[in-house]
């Protein structure tokens, strides 16, 4: 894994499983944005360039998943000064330590747990979760797409605040 990047203070952007669907990318951006992310953390299964693009220009961080070709779209992420990672990333951000993944790889989720972060956030399920397991809270903000509702999610580290959203 990547060394602990330090962020600055604010508001997380959560979003996963866009699965290519550019235009309701851009939605969940929208959201996301209005309600006060000051840095973007696509959690995989991006889908494709065309999502990509959508990014392009904010403060963003992203991971890959199960469907994305991660030498191609890491690459094409890069071209466009986003910041991609596989497998996961490390996050210092509010005075709390984050480790962010898709969510597929158990081996990744097994590690994650023992480094002992404060929050592990995670997209794959298209499932809204908020639980804590050994001491470490886990978040995942849903799905933009292959949900019953489409949803992103904010995250105030310091706070612990974590508010789901509905993509119209």
């Amino acid at each position: 894994m990547d060394d602990w990047i330090d962020l600055s203070d604010g508001c997380l952007g959560l979003l996963a499983d866009t699965h290519g669907r550019a235009e309701r990318t851009t939605e969940a951006l929208d959201r996301l944005l209005e309600a006060g992310a000051t840095t973007i953390l696509h959690l995989g299964d991006v889908g494709g360039e065309r999502v990509i693009d959508r990014l392009a220009g904010l403060p963003v961080h992203l991971l890959f998943g199960n469907v994305d070709e991660e030498r191609s779209l890491a690459s094409y992420a890069i071209a466009l000064e986003l910041r991609p990672h596989h497998p996961a990333a490390r996050f210092r951000m509010g005075g709390r330590r984050i480790i962010a993944t898709h969510g597929h790889l158990d081996s990744v989720i097994e590690d994650a747990f023992k480094a002992g972060p404060d929050y592990l956030l995670h997209g794959h399920t298209h499932v809204v979760r908020d639980e804590t397991i050994e001491a470490v809270r886990v978040l995942n903000p849903g799905a933009v797409h292959r949900a019953k509702v489409h949803t992103v999610a904010t995250l105030e580290p310091a706070s612990g605040r974590f508010t789901i959203l509905e993509i119209p």
